[in-house]
């Protein structure tokens, strides 16, 4: 990596890393703001964060087109613009339309920075280093929002409005930095993506070009499945499972949320040496099967909920192998999808990761809350444990459709190495031994 490269890649993840700590301040106190502090119910603060995903998917179809015609750093600039507004018009809004408003753009924002922001990571990174950056990217993401959470907690007052416009405040200004520090960016053309800003055709050429690439669309499907099995439950079937079967208190989910934000914390970096020289479908693989033993445990932890303690550690066993799971991924996905992409359509690539996990974490809540409201626990454990097992098997089947270079490129990368140091040791040798056989004074 270049030196360009490489204080470019610093200031994105540095601005990156001061948005996900602002984020960290709202995200946890949103839906008791809008229903409790700002009195407009239950139901509005339902709608407010269904807008959120509503927004995402409206924009996500749209937006790779923009960032491959124009390229990631004007789309970046314009979302965090558009998230600072919402941001800041949560703090505002008093009333349901203008609550939901700003909830929108907010939500459009944040959208749109996602697959702008991990173009300008692969423009700025290599087959050999894009790992190591995506790695980095989520670590600080979950840094950011753990500590922004862990603070936040400390300034909000429920009976102090004007305690949440200073938490929604700081989040706007925390975008408005990522903007910011995006904008003073001078993005180096890596070979890689050298042609990206010039796409041309139309957005349905795009379209029609990454629907017709079947392992982009099997590695789709795998995201999907991924998403929903995973992130999809935090907050809704999962919660409600640890709440009502395994009887813990609603401290003892706080502690085990902040264990899954530990786990990746504290295992990113270790996790990243071991699995960055393997193939990244068996990487996949394996973290299907860490998760189907997550969610054994979990299951079990509601069998034995006569036994407090033990429940309890399951469960937060449970987000702990979550935690080392998706800091295997972090690592393997997003690197994938830009191993994929022809150097033209990266940006349409991202957005359609980035949608795929939009309509997860839309489908997985709606799942897991409607099981949980209906008391179906037992089905919903062994539906996550069928997805868990699920994802090992795509992966595999994945697997089969990448090259060497896209499933394991630092050992492929390694390989054309030592090819072409065994090529130039053998040119040398012919050119020595023809040296040796060329008569004296010729």
């Amino acid at each position: 990596m270049t030196t360009a490269m490489g204080a470019a890649l610093r200031r994105i993840q540095l601005g990156n890393a001061l948005s996900a700590f602002g984020n960290g301040f709202t995200v946890p106190y949103l839906f008791i703001y809008v229903s409790q502090v700002r009195d407009l119910g239950a139901t509005t603060a339902g709608v407010v964060l269904a807008t959120f995903a509503v927004a995402a998917l409206l924009v996500l179809p749209f937006i790779g087109r923009t960032i491959d015609r124009r390229g990631p750093l004007p789309v970046a600039v314009a979302g965090t613009v558009s998230a600072a507004v919402g941001s800041m018009g949560l703090g505002l809004a008093g009333s349901e339309p203008t609550v939901i408003a700003a909830a929108a753009a907010l939500g459009a924002g944040i959208a749109v920075i996602q697959p702008a922001l991990a173009t300008m990571i692969v423009w700025c990174s290599t087959t050999t280093t894009r790992s190591r950056s995506f790695a980095m990217q989520f670590f600080l993401n979950n840094l950011g929002l753990g500590i922004g959470g862990l603070l936040g907690g400390q300034i909000v007052d429920t009976a102090d409005p004007s305690s949440f416009v200073r938490l929604f405040a700081i989040e706007s200004a925390m975008f408005l930095v990522l903007g910011a520090t995006v904008a003073t960016v001078r993005l180096p053309k890596a070979p890689r993506v050298e042609d990206a800003i010039l796409a041309d055709g139309s957005a349905g050429s795009g379209w029609r070009t990454l629907l017709s690439d079947r392992a982009m669309v099997q590695l789709l499907v795998l995201g999907f499945v991924m998403f929903f099995a995973c992130y999809g439950q935090f907050e809704s079937g999962l919660a409600a499972y640890a709440v009502e079967v395994t009887r813990i208190s609603p401290s003892t989910l706080g502690i085990a949320l902040a264990a899954n934000t530990a786990a990746i914390v504290l295992t990113q970096f270790i996790v990243l040496r071991l699995v960055e020289r393997r193939r990244r479908s068996r990487v996949v693989a394996l973290v299907g099967l860490i998760w189907t033993v997550a969610w054994i445990a979990a299951g079990i932890s509601g069998l034995i909920s006569a036994s407090h303690a033990v429940a309890a550690t399951l469960l937060i066993s449970t987000f702990s192998l979550f935690g080392v799971g998706e800091s295997m991924l972090s690592p393997t996905m997003a690197p994938l999808v830009a191993d994929l992409a022809p150097a033209r359509l990266v940006g349409q690539y991202n957005s359609a990761f980035a949608l795929v996990k939009q309509l997860a974490l839309a489908a997985g809540p709606a799942a897991g809350g409607m099981m949980a409201g209906a008391g179906l626990y037992a089905p919903y454990i062994v539906l996550l444990v069928l997805c868990s097992l699920g994802i090992s098997v795509l992966a595999l089947r994945l697997g089969g459709r990448l090259t060497p270079a896209q499933d394991n490129p630092l050992r492929a990368a390694e390989e054309r190495r030592a090819e072409a140091a065994v090529a130039g040791a053998e040119a040398s040798a012919i050119a020595a031994e023809a040296d040796r056989r060329m008569p004296l004074g010729v």
